[in-house]
């Protein structure tokens, strides 16, 4: 199926088809909105965004495919104290694009945070070894959210 775009085939087609999905217009028009995007946005957010192109995108329909895309492990979902689902690509065409979140109480704002050091790669790679060997787990990701003040609220 092309992409929206009419550039071709988007790279998330073959995990639809791995996990015996369809890859229908609001489920493409979802996943086009969140890889033209660095911000975490809500359910609420993507609807608008969808709506503007494809009016017959319903909420209900963005809420459910929210739902699938997490499953599908192709979208994170986020709560970062606001009381408000935040989602974001797990991983882009060029694959996983690994981060953690600085989360500012003060104003909310979120900044991911990329550039790890070599004792914070040694550091989680140890503690994830040691993980799934005490409790015989296969990880196969991690998530880690750092919560204070941002430079303007501090």
């Amino acid at each position: 199926m092309p992409g929206l775009d009419g550039t071709g085939p988007p790279w998330w087609g073959g995990k639809f088809r791995g996990c015996g999905y369809r890859i229908t217009v609001p489920r493409q028009a979802i996943l086009s909105v969140l890889s033209k995007t660095e911000d975490h946005l809500s359910a609420e957010d993507i609807y608008l965004k969808v709506h503007k192109i494809y009016p017959g995108v319903g909420l209900t329909t963005v809420y459910r495919t929210l739902d699938i895309l997490v499953n599908m492990a192709l979208v994170f979902k986020f709560d970062f104290g606001d009381k408000r689902a935040r989602y974001e690509l797990r991983e882009g065409p060029k694959g996983e694009r690994h981060h953690h979140h600085l989360i500012c109480t003060g104003c909310n704002r979120v900044i991911d945070y990329t550039d790890f050091v070599d004792e914070e790669k040694d550091l989680l790679d140890k503690a994830e070894k040691g993980l799934s060997k005490k409790y015989n787990f296969k990880i196969s990701g991690h998530s880690i959210q750092f919560y204070g003040l941002c430079e303007k609220c501090k």
